[in-house]
């Protein structure tokens, strides 16, 4: 009888991520029955959606209470597919605020569960790793440094390495990716990366636009916005004033990787910008009341997540108030026109990808689930 994997993934990067464990399982077992939450990626390689991560794509604490109701509905309709359909075993991916209240759901069925891409405990209060205990079969993690927090509290936990290694990849040249988008061959490229998240741009890519043209005025530069697969193009045409800018779509890692400099909302791409060597500066702005509160329960000192992994600041943050074109754009310059600060950047950069492990993460996690299951 062909087992059956039930899958949650509530944003692009979880979907990004959960798109290699669907298709390394499939490569094992292609009889393999999997299905839940997911995105475009996860569907294309064989997951049958209950529900597409869209419907879950909400930031920050207001956000979440707003649509607490649509919450509720889908984690409702998940538990009675897992009365229905007894799946073998329940992949979590990342996701806390949703994922751990239904690693309890599948528990109190009797379902194994393996959670995937650890939720930071590391950065809110450790003290929820006691919780997870009960809840969680398997825990895979993508940080080394993580594994220790878990053994901590007998926890079965691995540290698979990061799925960022394998797809993070740039497929074209310079020269190719400036021609195919219309670059400038001589201009250094400045990149805006605004996020995944409708909030995070309406939040930060006002200021991020306005600073970078200031920047790339200055230093004889060129734009180039990447658009997450989530938007539409037309949506930043009409909303914000982005000119002749060219938007980047399906080559976010091209241009990570032939980028001189960039502005990034703070979140997986600053890791995946790090990958490239990239110098850049972290943009976070939310709602005062997400932001108030979550400064209480935070507590680590860095909000980016390319230093946290880093264990230190190695790329400077702008945070609320901060995010300002005035700020950014003086303290761009005066890196841009500092060649020794930003090759020790790319330094520290290139040493956060020494850190990640080696590629193969969601083979990894592939035969962990099936083992468990």
């Amino acid at each position: 009888m062909p087992r059956r994997i039930m899958m949650i993934a509530g944003e692009a990067s979880g979907d990004l991520h959960g798109a290699g464990v669907v298709r390394e399982i499939k490569r094992r077992e292609p009889d393999a029955e999997i299905y839940g939450v997911g995105g475009d990626k996860m569907i294309h390689e064989g997951l049958k959606a209950i529900y597409h991560i869209r419907e879950l794509s909400f930031m920050g604490f207001v956000e979440v209470v707003r649509h607490l109701p649509v919450i509720r509905g889908i984690r409702f309709t998940l538990e009675q597919i897992i009365v229905l359909r007894r799946p073998d075993v329940v992949v979590l991916i990342d996701y806390p605020g949703f994922n751990l209240r239904f690693a309890a759901i599948a528990k109190k069925h009797g379902i194994k569960v393996a959670y995937y891409v650890s939720p930071q405990v590391w950065a809110w209060h450790r003290s929820r790793v006691k919780e997870m205990r009960k809840l969680v079969d398997k825990m895979l993690v993508l940080f080394p440094f993580e594994v220790d927090v878990y053994r901590a509290e007998g926890i079965d936990v691995e540290f698979v390495g990061h799925p960022l290694l394998e797809s993070a990849v740039s497929q074209m040249e310079d020269l190719d990716f400036r021609k195919r988008f219309a670059l400038d061959p001589d201009k250094p490229i400045l990149a805006l990366l605004p996020g995944s998240r409708r909030q995070e741009i309406e939040q930060i890519f006002p200021a991020m636009l306005q600073a970078g043209k200031a920047i790339a005025r200055e230093r004889n530069m060129q734009l180039a916005i990447g658009v997450a697969p989530t938007f539409e193009e037309r949506y930043f045409r009409s909303m914000y004033p982005t000119g002749e800018i060219p938007l980047i779509k399906g080559a976010t890692y091209e241009l990570m990787d032939h980028a001189s400099f960039a502005l990034v909302t703070s979140g997986t791409a600053t890791l995946e910008t790090a990958l490239f060597a990239t110098p850049m500066f972290v943009l976070y702005r939310t709602s005062w009341l997400t932001y108030l509160i979550g400064r209480m329960l935070v507590t680590v000192k860095n909000i980016g997540l390319v230093n946290i992994v880093a264990g230190k600041k190695i790329v400077p943050e702008f945070i609320q108030h901060r995010v300002a074109v005035r700020p950014l754009v003086r303290e761009a310059l005066s890196l841009l026109g500092d060649e020794k600060r930003m090759e020790a950047m790319r330094t520290e950069l290139r040493h956060v990808r020494a850190s990640l492990g080696t590629p193969g993460a969601a083979s990894r996690v592939a035969e962990q689930v099936l083992k468990l299951a």
